[in-house]
């Protein structure tokens, strides 16, 4: 609902002359290290296969090189969504996400084509059939009974991750079908030592060891542990609840220690709330002010996840006063002007109105003037630091071309860096309207929390 620009070459003049990392050095260091570690195991079948011949060897060699890929793909997938803070803050948390799905499908299409060439391959080795060679490896192989499991959970999984899929169930649901996805990898992490001709002693099986028992390890810090010992030292509770607009509230909370968080305007964290109408929810919530206070914006009610929260069924009306728990830093603090000079985070309106470097303008997109948020707030912010705000309001036929109607507000929006705050459908109409309106895909930034 909300753009923030502001001029790219002021953004450039007030980023600092020493850089802890070069810009996407992170994000590039860990693609690369992908990449390696799949050619490392390509290298593992090339080193162990002196030679195919036939049609049952091409099958069954097939089989080897998308066994090895998936089992080599399955726990970095995990890695990725790990929370690992160095990756949240230099990659970003929304584009884990979409590495991390973008290569469940890949997983769930190499763990098919492996089921089915080494059960080929085998049938044609052998001479039976297809249906008796399966049955035949199942039942009688080391470990198969476990492997076929987890094959199956884990293409369910992939069935409840289509986009077509999620759209009919809620988050909740979503997000404890895909835990199945754990015990998966678990279950076919046998399998791959018994039965892999490329794991079965040496470096390759201590490197896979290494690889699985690294990965649960990061996960139990980080997902579990790490959680756990900021419940026990922060206590947080909801002090107040208080509406903002249509669908959209504040969550203030309290706690103690709030200070060691060091918390800023703009970074987000993830919760559980402790209420039976919560209960299981993980909402998103985006930080407007920092410690002691912790006022975090939370957006509700019917249609798509918006931003910072997920999908919110009716008979859901919000957090209450209560306890909180789950407590996750999803981001490591960061400054806003750091944010905008490095291009890598995007912030609620409130934030990056108050810490954005240079000169700034606000336009808020909404149908109806009683639907823009923090008009107040915004208003003596902007007042204080010279922001020019704009609202644009209307329906899509009354604003008509969004690009046109931005460039009449912001004669040199090309010029400018600009970060986007809202709803999924608006962020991508508005990505679409400023690329036709001549402003380069590096200098949009923005972040999405659909699930």
């Amino acid at each position: 609902m909300t753009a923030v620009s502001t001029p790219a070459r002021a953004a450039r003049r007030a980023a600092p002359r020493r850089r802890a990392l070069p810009p996407d050095a992170v994000r590039r260091g860990a693609l690369a290290l992908i990449v390696l570690g799949a050619l490392g195991v390509l290298a593992l079948w090339w080193a162990d296969t002196p030679r195919v011949a036939g049609a049952a060897d091409w099958l069954t060699n097939a089989g080897r090189i998308t066994g090895l890929l998936a089992g080599y793909a399955a726990p970095v997938l995990l890695l990725l969504m790990a929370r690992v803070p160095l990756l949240e803050r230099e990659v970003g948390a929304d584009r884990l996400a979409r590495w991390h799905a973008y290569g469940g499908r890949y997983l769930v299409s190499l763990v098919t084509v492996h089921v089915l060439t080494v059960i080929w391959g085998y049938a044609l080795t052998d001479g039976h059939g297809l249906w008796d060679q399966g049955v035949e490896m199942v039942f009688h192989f080391p470990d198969m009974l476990k492997a076929t499991f987890a094959t199956l959970l884990l293409l369910g999984t992939g069935a409840v991750s289509a986009r077509a899929a999620r759209r009919r169930m809620g988050y909740e649901v979503w997000y404890y079908l895909h835990l199945a996805t754990y015990l998966a990898v678990a279950l076919g992490f046998a399998h791959q030592l018994t039965t892999g001709a490329d794991l079965t002693d040496g470096p390759a099986k201590a490197g896979w060891y290494l690889l699985y028992f690294g990965t649960a390890a990061v996960l139990g810090w980080y997902r579990l542990l790490s959680p756990y010992l900021r419940d026990r030292r922060h206590r947080l509770e909801i002090a107040e609840v208080r509406a903002e607009g249509p669908g959209v509230v504040s969550v203030f909370l309290t706690g103690r220690h709030l200070d060691e968080l060091r918390a800023e305007p703009g970074q987000f964290f993830r919760l559980q709330f402790l209420t039976p109408a919560a209960l299981g929810r993980q909402p998103v919530l985006a930080l407007r002010s920092p410690a002691p206070a912790l006022p975090a914006l939370h957006r509700q009610g019917p249609g798509r996840p918006q931003r910072g929260a997920r999908r919110a069924r009716p008979r859901h009306q919000g957090p209450r006063r209560g306890a909180v728990r789950g407590v996750h830093r999803a981001a490591a603090p960061r400054r806003a002007g750091a944010a905008a000079r490095r291009g890598r985070r995007r912030h609620p309106l409130r934030a990056l109105v108050e810490t954005l470097p240079g000169r700034l303008t606000l336009v808020q997109r909404a149908r109806r003037p009683e639907d823009v948020l923090f008009r107040r707030e915004l208003a003596a912010v902007s007042a204080q630091r010279g922001v020019r705000v704009h609202e644009l309001l209307g329906g899509r036929a009354e604003v008509g071309d969004l690009g046109a109607a931005l460039r009449r507000l912001v004669p040199d929006l090309a010029r400018h860096e600009v970060y986007l705050c809202g709803p999924e459908e608006f962020t991508a109409d508005a990505v679409r309207a400023l690329r036709a309106a001549g402003v380069r895909a590096d200098r949009i930034h923005h972040e999405s929390f659909a699930f």
